[in-house]
C-alpha cells in the first residue's frame, strides 16, 4: 500500500517535537516544506524514501568547548559547533559564524538552507554551517588569533578538502580565516584547500570578497529582464553595511541604480541624493577598516539623515535588498514596501524576511528573490576556489566575474523552470525550493537508505 504524504501541519509538528525551542530551524524547514510537500505528492519515490524528513535531520552536529586566554590572562570559555547537514552531492560546504547571537538552532537553519543553495549552484557541494558564540568585536588581534587557534584545534578533526570545507560568514573574515588556516597547517602538516575565503596570497579567490553582493545584483538583473524591466535608473534601499551590503551597493551604482540607504544595528542613513562611488568608498573605510558606526556618514556628507533604532523599509524605492540578518524584514515592513510600490525584493542575507513578509510579497505579485537563490554567489565562488586549490591554479578576476555571472544566470533559469505557473507568473521561492530539492533528492535515492 503506497505511503500517505503527510500534510504540512503534521510534518512541521514532527519537526518541532524533534527540535524543541529551535524556532529558526523550524521556520526554515517550514518555508521549504510548503513547496516540497505538494511536489513530492506527485513523485512517490521521494516521499516513500522520506527524502524531505531525512534532509531536515542533519547528518551530524559536532559541539565542542573552546578555551582561550584574553590579553589580561583571563581564561575564557566559549562553545563551538559544526552542523553537517547533507553531503549527497559533494563535500559539506558552508561558512563559520562568530557572533554572540550564534545558537545551535541558527546554525541548523543555515546548514539546512545551505544544502539547497549549494545544490542550485550546480557545483559538487553539500550543506553545512558552523561557528561559535565568540564575538570578535572589541577584541584585539592577538585575542582573535588565540581564539581561532583554539577553535581550529578541535574543528580540524572534522574537516578536510574532500570531507567538509568551511568558509567565512558574519564575524569571520580574511583575518580569522588566516589564523585558522595557519593552525590547521600546523596541526596536520598539510597545505590543502580545507578553507575558502583565504587571502589571494595563499590560495584565495580574487573575487570572493565581492561575490555574494555582486551575485545578488546579477540575480536581480535577471529577474528584472524577465519582467521586461531594467536596473538603470531604479532606486534601491539596502539594509546592512557589511560585506554583502557594500558590494551589492557597489554593483548597483555601477549599473546605474541609485542607492538610498545603508544601516547597522543602531539605525539607518538615508541619502536622497544617492551614494556615489566616493561616498561608498568612505563607508567601506568606515565599516571594514575603522569598524565605525553608520551614523558617522551624516557627519561626513550633508543632506543625509540618520534614523536611530529603525530599519529602512519605510523609504520609497523600486528595489529593496535586505542584507543584514535573519528575520529583519517583517510583515509590517513588507506592507510598507508594497504600499510604496516596490518592484523587486531580493534577499542578500540568509532568511532576512519572515514567513509572513515572504507571503505578503508573493501574494502581491512582487518580484521576490529568496536567499537560497539570490545570495548563492558567495558560495559559488567558494566552490570555484576549491577547484583552484585542487588544481593549484589561480584565475583572474575578470574570468571569475564571468563565471559568477553565468552561475547566477543558471540559478535564475532553474528558478524560472520550476517556479512558473500556468498563467506564466514566476514564483521564485517555489522554483528555488523545488530545483534545489530535486538534485539532492535524486542523489540520495541513488545511494539507497543510508
Amino acid at each position: 500500500m503506497p505511503k500517505t504524504v503527510p500534510d504540512l501541519r503534521e510534518f512541521i509538528e514532527g519537526v518541532r517535537e524533534r527540535n524543541p525551542g529551535q524556532e529558526e530551524f523550524v521556520q526554515a524547514v517550514e518555508d521549504v516544506a510548503r513547496d516540497i510537500i505538494p511536489f513530492v505528492a506527485d513523485n512517490s519515490r521521494y516521499h516513500e524514501a522520506e527524502i524531505l524528513r531525512r534532509i531536515a535531520e542533519p547528518d551530524r552536529i559536532v559541539s565542542f568547548r573552546v578555551c582561550w586566554e584574553d590579553d589580561k590572562r583571563n581564561v575564557r570559555v566559549e562553545r563551538g559547533w559544526r552542523v553537517q547537514n547533507n553531503n549527497a552531492v559533494g563535500p559539506y560546504k558552508g561558512g563559520l559564524r562568530f557572533s554572540g547571537s550564534v545558537t545551535e538552532s541558527v546554525l541548523k537553519f543555515l546548514a539546512f538552507e545551505q544544502t539547497f543553495k549549494n545544490s542550485l549552484t550546480g557545483l559538487p557541494m553539500g550543506g553545512a554551517k558552523g561557528g561559535s558564540n565568540f564575538n570578535p568585536k572589541g577584541k584585539s588581534d592577538r585575542e582573535v588569533m588565540r581564539f581561532c587557534q583554539s577553535f581550529m584545534s578541535e574543528l580540524y578533526r572534522h574537516i578536510g578538502p574532500d570531507t567538509d570545507v568551511p568558509a567565512g560568514d558574519i564575524g569571520v573574515g580574511a583575518r580569522e580565516i588566516g589564523y585558522m588556516f595557519g593552525q590547521y597547517k600546523k596541526l596536520t602538516g598539510r597545505w590543502e584547500g580545507v578553507l575558502t575565503g583565504k587571502a589571494s596570497e595563499y590560495g584565495g579567490s580574487n573575487l570572493r570578497t565581492e561575490a555574494t553582493g555582486y551575485g545578488v545584483v546579477y540575480f536581480l538583473r535577471e529577474m528584472l529582464e524577465a519582467a521586461d524591466e531594467e536596473l538603470d535608473g531604479k532606486s534601491a534601499v539596502i539594509s546592512g553595511s557589511g560585506n554583502v551590503a557594500l558590494h551589492a551597493a557597489e554593483k548597483l551604482i555601477a549599473e546605474g541604480a541609485k542607492v538610498l540607504t545603508l544601516s547597522d544595528s543602531d539605525g539607518f542613513i538615508h541619502d536622497p541624493d544617492g551614494l556615489d562611488e566616493e561616498k561608498l568608498e568612505w563607508v567601506k573605510g568606515l565599516k571594514l577598516e575603522r569598524r565605525g558606526r553608520i551614523s558617522e556618514y551624516c557627519e561626513q556628507f550633508s543632506g543625509a539623515d540618520y534614523h536611530e533604532g529603525k530599519a529602512p523599509w519605510g523609504v520609497g524605492c523600486d528595489i529593496a535588498l535586505p542584507c543584514a540578518t535573519q528575520n529583519e524584514l517583517d510583515k509590517q515592513a513588507a506592507k510598507n514596501l508594497i504600499g510604496n510600490q516596490v518592484k523587486a525584493v531580493v534577499e542578500g542575507a540568509n532568511m532576512p524576511s519572515t514567513t509572513e513578509a515572504s507571503d505578503a510579497f508573493r501574494e502581491a505579485g512582487i518580484l521576490f528573490g529568496p536567499a537560497k537563490a539570490a545570495n548563492a554567489g558567495g558560495v559559488a565562488v567558494s566552490g570555484l576556489e576549491m577547484s583552484q586549490n585542487s588544481g593549484r591554479v589561480s584565475w583572474e578576476r575578470d574570468k571569475l566575474d564571468g563565471m559568477l555571472t553565468e552561475l547566477m544566470q543558471d540559478i535564475h533559469r532553474k528558478c524560472v523552470e520550476d517556479g512558473r505557473n500556468d498563467e506564466g507568473a514566476i514564483d521564485y521561492v517555489r522554483g528555488a525550493n523545488i530545483a534545489g530539492f530535486r538534485k539532492v533528492a535524486d542523489a540520495m535515492l541513488a545511494f539507497g537508505v543510508v
